[in-house]
């Protein structure tokens, strides 16, 4: 049945009740196809041909059947199965000029709504993205912005194909005969009934199965994974995660059945519906026949027109699904487009200018605070998908009612006596103030959790303080120019990330018109060109995703090869060399002690010999700064300072 595929398009947007479309987003759509008019034109021409064409058939078999055949007619005979056999061939070529206009408009849709889309995620702060779930980003990107496509390309083509048939075959059906007309559509109101009780249950169970495949998917991804299999024969539970995929494979094959029984029994009754309607046209026009009111020929064609209006009023009937739930994509996909930035430039920021040599910044924090508050106008909203993976929080347990934490209300933590003093606090940092000179190196230092990390964050405007002034060289942050800001700071963080690439790509991301004589310079300092060049392919090497074939001191010493390549004038580093072998760290101690050299450098440090070379060691303590000094004045002072030396800094 031709409109049978209209329930399915439903379930999989997740939305089967009509939404309200208002009259913005309506005209927003119309902006997206507004660079497409000519090509939505030739479209409603042929569709407006294509209609014709479909009516000329039953009219010629309706002529063969009452003229041609009676009287014996060769030439008509003749000239009737020509136009049978060139009805097809123009109907095809017309219906492949009408598939390259819609593909036009639908591929040109989607690259638009994707590169707006890409280009206002481009500019989204890091506190977007930590607040986001990357499944969801990619939803809005292809299964939204492929329905936002379909309003324009299928579902408006589809709906004024169904206007223009419905009204053309009814027209020539009255034409023929008004009676059998009406008799051909009293069986509608009984047709849309059937169409939608049966087809809300074949939803739900749709839903359910789509829902079950994703947590049977779910399971296998936790699992099969290489770190989801070593933990279940470290565990020895291979027989429960058989038992558990068994239970859950079960639920998708029960549901299975289900469906495509229930999905026949549905067709199966819409068949019939249109059979009691088939048969009345055919009964009452046989009587017609009998009392020679009516040619056997009008009645053949009235058959024919009657399977081609059902599907045309069932697609009609469905037709406000279809629309409702391309406009909620178009609505996800504007949701996007029309989040504000939370970070921002101005409209006339200024560009820091390039330093000459290896000169460093001035770089001042002024009372900055900062928490890690969350904007609920700076979010997507939540977004049931059903079939998604995205919606399953408990993948081992089944369990979605838990709190998202993983703990219950009533649970006991353990004895705070046996844990370190917390650093839980609303507020990140608070009233935090240094000066870091051109050409300084400041260090920071203090317990996990004292906001070392959200520190080193605000300097490249990763975050935006929420009180207090950041300057580099006497400039507000908030005045400069992103991108000029972007190239007088390198960051190396803690977990470096590396695209899966070759070495050469991701050492030449930080400078894309780099020789190959500034790149092995870069690798020398960084104490990694001897190890590339020992690669068989060297530079040319693929790293793997996120870099995993290569080691973490190689990653580290990579990651500053980037940065030296950059050669910025402020260098923000996570010196986190505790878990790297001796000699993968003491190549990196070597290359920082080059990279940092004439640079203002912001560390947190992690190793003495970091600390003893800082002119300013700063103390951090649940966001503040509880301490300042060199080396031997903090260890004068006896207090947090001395305490971490003790422990974390002397052996």
């Amino acid at each position: 049945m031709r409109g049978g595929g209209s329930f399915f398009h439903s379930i999989r947007s997740g939305d089967t009740k009509p939404q309200k479309i208002t009259r913005q987003v309506l005209l927003r759509v119309l902006a997206y196809a507004r660079p497409y008019w000519g090509h939505l034109a030739g479209t409603l021409v042929t569709i407006l041909v294509s209609s014709g064409l479909s009516l000329v058939s039953p009219l010629i078999f309706r002529n063969l059947i009452d003229q041609v055949l009676p009287q014996k007619d060769m030439d008509g005979l003749w000239l009737f199965a020509l136009a049978l056999l060139l009805l097809p061939i123009l109907n095809g070529g017309v219906g492949i000029v009408q598939r390259r206009l819609n593909s036009a408009v639908g591929e040109g849709v989607i690259y638009d709504l994707r590169v707006s889309l890409f280009s206002k995620l481009q500019h989204m702060s890091l506190r977007f993205f930590t607040n986001t779930k990357i499944g969801e980003l990619m939803s809005r990107l292809n299964s939204d912005v492929v329905g936002a496509q379909n309003a324009i390309s299928n579902t408006i083509t589809g709906i004024i194909t169904n206007i223009i048939q419905t009204v053309a075959i009814l027209s020539v059906m009255l034409a023929l005969q008004w009676q059998l007309t009406l008799v051909s559509v009293v069986i509608l109101p009984l047709f849309l009934l059937v169409a939608r009780l049966l087809g809300e249950r074949l939803r739900e169970i749709a839903r359910r199965a789509m829902d079950a495949n994703a947590a049977m998917n779910a399971h296998m991804n936790e699992t099969l994974s290489i770190g989801g299999a070593l933990l279940v024969k470290l565990f020895g539970r291979t027989s429960e995660e058989e038992g558990r995929f068994r239970q859950r494979a079960g639920q998708v094959r029960d549901l299975g059945i289900e469906r495509a029984l229930f999905g026949s029994t549905f067709f199966a009754i819409i068949g019939l519906v249109s059979a009691v309607g088939t048969a009345l046209v055919y009964g009452l026009g046989g009587y017609f026949v009998i009392q020679e009111e009516f040619t056997v020929g009008t009645i053949v064609a009235f058959g024919a027109y009657l399977g081609t209006l059902y599907g045309a009023l069932q697609g009609l009937a469905s037709a406000p699904v279809d629309f409702s739930t391309s406009m909620v994509s178009f609505e996800r996909v504007f949701e996007i487009i029309d989040l504000p930035l939370d970070i921002q430039e101005k409209p006339n920021a200024i560009t820091l200018t390039p330093a000459q040599g290896r000169t460093g910044s001035e770089l001042e924090f002024d009372n900055v605070s900062f928490n890690y508050r969350i904007d609920e106008s700076l979010l997507l909203s939540e977004v049931k998908r059903y079939g998604s993976m995205d919606n399953i929080k408990a993948v081992m347990s089944g369990n979605i009612d838990e709190p998202e934490n993983g703990k219950k209300e009533n649970e006991q933590l353990a004895d705070p006596q046996l844990e370190s003093v917390s650093q839980a606090r609303e507020t990140a940092l608070s009233g935090i103030s240094f000066r870091a000179a051109p050409g300084q190196l400041v260090a920071l230092v203090g317990p996990s959790g004292a906001g070392k990390t959200t520190t080193t964050y605000l300097i490249p405007r990763l975050y935006d303080p929420t009180e207090g002034v950041i300057r580099i060289d006497g400039h507000n942050l908030r005045d400069l120019n992103l991108d000029s800001l972007a190239t007088v700071i390198g960051m190396v963080t803690q977990e470096n990330y590396l695209f899966h690439d070759t070495i050469r790509t991701n050492l030449i991301y930080a400078k894309p018109n780099a020789t190959q004589a500034e790149i092995e310079a870069a690798a020398r300092a960084a104490n990694i060109h001897n190890f590339i060049a020992g690669l068989p392919e060297g530079y040319d090497t693929v790293v793997g995703e996120r870099g995993y074939r290569l080691s973490g001191g190689e990653k580290q010493r990579i990651a500053l090869a980037r940065v030296i390549l950059k050669d910025p004038r402020i260098l923000v580093l996570d010196e986190a060399t505790s878990s790297l072998d001796s000699e993968s760290e003491a190549l990196i101690q070597e290359a920082l002690k080059r990279v940092m050299a004439g640079r203002t450098s912001i560390v947190i440090a992690h190793r003495l010999s970091t600390i003893l070379a800082a002119d300013l060691i700063l103390v951090m303590d649940k966001g503040r700064i509880v301490e300042r000094g060199t080396h031997g004045e903090l260890l004068a002072l006896g207090g947090l300072y001395s305490q971490l030396y003790e422990t974390q800094f002397r052996a």
